[in-house]
C-alpha cells in the first residue's frame, strides 16, 4: 500500500501575505515569470550575493524545509505518474533525505548511449553497468549541482554535462574537450578527502559521492534569502546518462532526462535558484552555458504552488517494500535532518584563526577545512625530504595565493566583478597534503579536485610512475544486471579486464620520454587525456592516456577511471549488501578513506584475494585532467606540487603558477621555484603532430584592481 498525498491550504491572511511579497519580488526582480510569485529563494529587496550573504545571515535547510522540497517534489512525480527517487543534500553533501516513491526504479543502467562517431553504443568503464540504486544516482545529481554552485554561480548537473565531455558544446565536431574535462571521475568513495557518514547524522564535510559527478540532467541547487543551502537530486526514468545534444529542450521528446529535471524543478519551488545567478547567464569561451531545459511554467503543480498551497509530508517511517524514507548504506539514516550552515565549522569549513591557522591567513580573509572538533585538517607544515618544502614556504603559498584570488576577477560568478572563489591543496613528494585553504566562497568540489591536481602534477613529474602503474592490478569492466527501464544494456553480461600498466607504455611511446623527465601540468595530462590528439581534432589517435573514440565516454575515459575502477566496484558491493564492509579507512582517521589505487577486481576478491594489494600514495584520491596542477621545484629538484580550482580554467592556471613564483622571489635565493622552462611539457611535441603540449595559460588582464597584462610573461 503506497503513501498519500495531499495539498493542504495555507490562512487566507498568510495568502495576503504572499500576494504582497509577489509584488515586492517583482518589482524587484525585473521580470514577470510566475516564479516570482515564491519560486525563487529571495527575500524582497535582495541584492545579488558578492560571497558575503552567508556571513551576514547564515542559513541552512531546516527539517520542515526538506520535508516540503521532497513533497512538491512528490506532487509533481504524482501527477505525471512518474515515480521517483529524491536526494536531498546541504552544501558539504550531508544527505538531509533520502525518499523512495513506491514503484520508482529501484536501479539506474550508467550509459552514455550511442556513440556519434561509430553509431555504436559504448560498453566499457562503468558504462552500461546496472547494478547502482537510484539513490545513489540521485545522491550524485544533488551532490554535482552543490558542489558547482556558490552564491555567486547556480550549476545543475546539466551545466556539469555541458562542460565534461569531449567537445565544447557537446555534439559540435572539432571543438575542445569542455572546460571541466574528466571532472566527474572525482569526490570519490574511497578518497582520502572526501568524508564519511557517521553513523548518526550531518557533519562536517566535504562528503563522497559512490559514482564521482553527475552529467544527467534532474541535479538542482537550493537557495534561501540568496544563500546556497542545498541541492535536490531527482531519478524517475531509471537512465543515468548524458545530454549530448545541448540544442534540444522539448519536454516531449527530448530523451536526455527532462523528467527529472521537471520534478526537480517542482521540488526547488521556493527555493530556486535567483536567475540572476543561473548558468544560463554565464558565458564560458563564448558560449552560454546550461541551466535546465524546463521551467516552473512546465509544472502540473503550478496553479497549487502559486496558490501557496504546500503538499503534506507523510511523516511515517518506510513501508515494508522499501519505500518512503530510506537509509543509504554507508551514506545516510531513514530520517529527516537539518542541514549545516556554509562557513562555520559544524559544515567543515570556517573562517581563518589568527593563531592556530597559518600566519596572514586570517589577515587575507581565508577560511579552512575542519574536523569534528573544529581542529584545521590540513595545517600548514613541512613537507618529506631533506630539501622538501618549508613550512615557512607552505603557508606563503596558502596567503600568496589567497590574496591574488582575492585580487582576480571571476569568469563564472555574478554579479560581474566578483572576486574570483577559490580552494588549494600543496602536498610533498609523496603525495602528503601539507597545506589547504580557500577563499570564503569558494566551490566544495575543489577540496576533494585540487588534492587529485596536486597529486597528478606531481606523479607525472617523478620518476618511477611507470613501475608503480604497471604493478597495479587490472580494472575489471563488470556489466552486470539487471537493466534498469529503457536501457539498452547488452545481454548477456560480461567481464574484461583492462592492464594499468598499458597506459605507462603508451605515455613512453607516444612522447618518447620516461616519468620523471619532464614536469607536466594537469593541463599537460589533460592534453593526451583526450580520444583524439590534439583534442580539437576529430579523427586522430587517441591522447595516450585515454581510450579511443568507440570505447571512449564520460564513464569510460582511460587511466582516469581505471585507476579507481576496482575500488567503486568494490564500495557498491558494499552499498548493495554484498560487501560485510566497507573500502578501508584510514586508522588514524576513520572519517576518510586510505585511497583509490590498488583494489583487486571484485571476482578476485570474492574468490579470496586481499582487496588491496598495492596502491600509489601519489594517487591515492585519483587523478584528474584539466587545468590547475603544478609541480613544485628548488632549483631542478622536484619537492612538491599545488593543485588550485577558481572561477574559471585561465584563473586555476595562472594564480598557482603566479603564486609559486612571487613566494619563490620574496623569501629569497634558494626558496622554491617554477619547473625549469626547459623541461616543461610544452616544450614536447608527439612525433608526427607537429603540436606542443601545453604548460599554463594566463589570462591578458587578469586582476580587479590593475590593467596590468602579461603577468606570467616570462616565468
Amino acid at each position: 500500500m503506497g503513501r498519500r498525498w495531499k495539498w493542504g491550504s495555507k490562512s487566507s491572511g498568510a495568502a495576503l501575505a504572499g500576494a504582497i511579497t509577489a509584488l515586492l519580488l517583482g518589482s524587484c526582480s525585473g521580470g514577470d515569470r510566475p516564479d516570482n510569485v515564491t519560486g525563487i529563494g529571495l527575500v524582497p529587496g535582495q541584492a545579488p550575493c558578492t560571497g558575503f550573504c552567508q556571513t551576514d545571515n547564515p542559513q541552512r535547510l531546516e527539517v520542515a524545509d526538506v520535508q516540503r522540497i521532497i513533497a512538491q517534489g512528490v506532487a509533481e512525480a504524482g501527477a505525471r505518474n512518474r515515480p521517483a527517487t529524491f536526494v536531498v543534500t546541504d552544501r558539504v553533501g550531508n544527505i538531509l533525505a533520502a525518499y523512495r516513491m513506491p514503484g520508482a526504479p529501484a536501479l539506474i543502467n550508467i550509459t552514455s548511449g550511442i556513440d556519434r562517431r561509430t553509431g555504436a553504443l559504448v560498453s566499457g568503464g562503468v558504462d552500461n553497468v546496472g547494478i547502482v540504486p537510484s539513490e545513489l544516482g540521485a545522491l550524485a545529481k544533488a551532490l554535482t549541482s552543490m558542489y558547482f554552485s556558490s552564491e555567486g554561480n547556480a550549476f545543475t548537473s546539466r551545466t556539469a554535462g555541458q562542460i565534461i565531455q569531449e567537445n565544447f558544446n557537446p555534439g559540435e565536431g572539432s571543438t575542445p574537450g569542455g572546460p571541466l574535462f574528466g571532472v566527474q571521475i572525482s569526490q570519490l568513495p574511497c578518497s582520502d578527502i572526501s568524508r564519511r557518514f557517521n553513523g548518526i547524522g550531518p557533519d562536517p564535510g566535504p562528503h563522497r559521492s559512490a559514482i564521482g559527478f553527475a552529467a544527467d540532467p534532474g541535479g538542482l541547487p537550493l537557495f534561501k534569502a540568496g544563500v546556497t543551502v542545498g541541492a535536490v537530486g531527482v531519478i524517475a526514468d531509471g537512465v543515468y546518462g548524458v545530454d549530448k545534444v545541448v540544442i534540444d529542450n522539448d519536454l516531449d521528446t527530448d530523451p536526455d532526462g527532462n523528467i527529472d529535471e521537471i520534478i526537480a524543478t517542482a521540488a526547488t519551488f521556493g527555493f530556486a535558484a535567483p536567475r540572476d545567478r543561473r548558468a544560463d547567464v554565464i558565458t564560458v569561451e563564448g558560449k552560454t552555458l546550461r541551466f535546465a531545459d524546463v521551467d516552473f511554467d512546465d509544472l502540473l503543480t503550478l496553479d497549487q504552488l502559486l496558490g501557496q498551497q504546500t503538499p503534506a509530508f507523510d511523516p511515517l517511517p518506510p513501508l515494508d517494500d522499501g519505500d518512503g524514507l530510506i537509509a543509504i548504506r554507508g551514506y545516510a539514516n531513514a530520517q529527516v535532518a537539518a542541514g549545516t550552515r556554509f562557513g562555520l565549522a559544524d559544515s567543515g569549513i570556517r573562517a581563518a584563526d589568527t593563531v592556530t591557522d597559518a600566519p596572514g591567513l586570517a589577515a587575507v580573509d581565508g577560511f579552512v577545512i575542519v574536523d569534528q572538533n573544529n581542529q584545521n585538517r590540513f595545517p600548514a607544515q613541512a613537507g618529506a625530504g631533506a630539501n622538501g618544502l618549508t613550512q615557512t614556504e607552505v603557508e606563503a603559498l596558502l596567503v600568496k595565493s589567497v590574496a591574488l584570488a582575492n585580487r582576480t576577477r571571476s569568469q563564472v560568478r555574478k554579479p560581474l566583478g566578483s572576486p574570483a572563489g577559490i580552494h588549494l591543496v600543496i602536498v610533498d613528494v609523496n603525495g602528503d597534503i601539507v597545506g589547504a585553504a580557500r577563499t570564503r566562497d569558494a566551490l566544495v568540489d575543489a577540496i576533494d579536485v585540487n588534492a587529485q591536481k596536486a597529486r597528478s602534477a606531481l606523479f607525472f613529474s617523478k620518476t618511477g610512475g611507470a613501475a608503480k602503474l604497471a604493478a597495479l592490478p587490472p580494472a575489471e569492466y563488470v556489466n552486470v544486471g539487471p537493466p534498469a527501464p529503457g536501457s539498452v544494456l547488452p545481454d548477456p553480461p560480461t567481464l574484461r579486464r583492462e592492464d594499468i600498466g598499458q597506459y605507462a607504455d603508451n605515455f613512453r611511446n607516444f612522447l618518447d620520454i620516461e616519468f620523471g623527465d619532464n614536469a607536466f601540468s594537469t593541463r599537460a595530462i589533460g592534453n593526451i587525456g583526450r580520444p583524439f590528439y590534439p583534442d580539437d581534432v576529430e579523427g586522430n589517435p587517441p591522447g595516450p592516456l585515454s581510450k579511443p573514440v568507440g570505447e571512449w565516454s564520460i564513464f569510460s575515459t582511460g587511466l582516469e577511471l581505471d585507476l579507481v575502477y576496482n575500488a567503486i566496484i568494490r564500495h557498491l558491493a558494499f552499498v548493495l549488501g554484498a560487501a560485510p564492509t566497507d573500502l578501508p579507512a584510514d586508522p588514524g582517521d576513520p572519517s576518510v578513506g586510505t585511497g583509490c589505487t590498488g583494489y583487486n577486481p571484485i571476482s578476485d576478491i570474492l574468490g579470496g584475494a586481499p582487496e588491496q594489494v598495492n596502491d600509489v600514495p601519489e594517487l591515492r584520491n585519483g587523478i584528474t585532467l584539466f587545468a590547475g596542477g603544478f609541480p613544485i621545484y628548488r632549483g631542478g629538484e622536484l619537492i612538491g606540487a599545488i593543485g588550485l580550482s577558481g572561477d574559471g580554467l585561465e584563473q586555476d592556471d595562472f594564480l598557482p603558477f603566479l603564486a609559486i613564483d612571487q613566494v619563490g622571489k620574496e623569501l629569497g635565493p634558494g626558496s622554491i621555484n617554477n619547473a625549469p622552462i626547459p623541461v616543461r611539457a610544452d616544450q614536447l611535441a608527439p612525433a608526427g603532430f607537429g603540436v606542443n603540449l601545453r604548460y599554463v595559460i594566463c589570462p591578458q588582464t587578469p586582476f580587479l584592481d590593475s590593467d596590468e597584462q602579461g603577468v606570467c610573461d616570462g616565468l
